[in-house]
């Protein structure tokens, strides 16, 4: 069961968990830092899948969509602990403290291994939610001032995404469509992300692929889907929440509408196989 833990006094904070395995999805509007307690975490984007364990801090890029897939390990459930950047407040850091080199927006999750700086600042973070007030706007700002100093300290690379406050333009619709269908974000932030309204994302993607944006993500996650069972062979339940489904039941039943056969059929198919060598 997934939970969570906040204090409307320090939003900035966030401790949440659980014992199951279980899907968020990742577009920020502003940066957030994660910090892995137990448990373990995968992340997945367009591009590459990292796992993250007990120890490990992950920096995502604003706005970079990712699935994050949290599970138990090891007999610990997972736990994890979320520290919102706001924008306006990093935007204010650099203002006065010029990245330490001209280096290109970054769209990848930087992991820091485990590291006494960054243990010592979600230490300090915990006690905020037993705030019976609001957290002191000067406090704040000088506690994004910590995190920044202690990141950049530890990788220069930090400045590629911390820095980055470009708004999303308007891309090529395909070739993000295409990079990007297997997370389960809104049509909304789809059209947000490829710098469309919502009405011009539709016209436009009907236009490109001749389908609606519903029926096109369908058909493409459950191909992925086809082709991690048949032939990563792979099983549904390591795979229906990385190829943009919310639930095994509901992925099992669209697959088998499309495919006229249930996703476990070509799990037992495989494993009548004989062996070759």
């Amino acid at each position: 069961m997934a939970s969570k833990l906040l204090n409307p006094f320090a939003e900035m904070v966030v401790v949440c968990g659980g014992n199951w395995r279980y899907q968020g999805e990742a577009a920020f509007e502003d940066h957030i830092l994660v910090s892995v307690l137990a448990g373990e975490l995968k992340v997945v984007q367009a591009n590459r899948t990292l796992l993250c364990g007990a120890g490990d801090t992950l920096l995502p890029p604003r706005r970079e969509p990712a699935t994050l897939i949290k599970s138990p390990k090891d007999g610990a459930a997972y736990q994890a602990v979320i520290m919102k950047l706001p924008t306006a407040l990093v935007r204010a850091y650099y203002a006065e403290n010029a990245p330490a080199t001209a280096r290109p927006a970054s769209r990848d999750v930087l992991v820091f291994p485990k590291n006494p700086l960054l243990q010592s600042l979600f230490a300090s973070l915990l006690p905020y939610l037993e705030l019976q007030h609001p957290l002191p706007e000067k406090l704040l700002a000088v506690k994004i001032t910590e995190v920044i100093e202690i990141l950049r300290s530890l990788d220069q690379n930090s400045d590629g995404i911390l820095a980055d406050f470009s708004e999303p333009g308007k891309v090529n619709l395909v070739e993000f469509m295409e990079a990007n269908y297997m997370f389960n974000i809104s049509l909304a932030k789809f059209s947000y992300l490829t710098g469309r309204s919502l009405t011009t994302f539709k016209r436009d993607f009907k236009k490109a692929f001749q389908l609606s944006p519903q029926r096109w993500l369908t058909q493409k996650r459950l191909a992925l889907a086809h082709y991690q069972l048949a032939e990563k062979r792979r099983k549904p339940i390591e795979l229906y929440l990385e190829v943009g489904f919310e639930n095994l039941a509901h992925f099992s039943y669209a697959f088998k509408k499309q495919f006229g056969y249930s996703p476990t059929a070509i799990v037992r198919a495989e494993g009548k196989q004989p062996a070759t060598g």
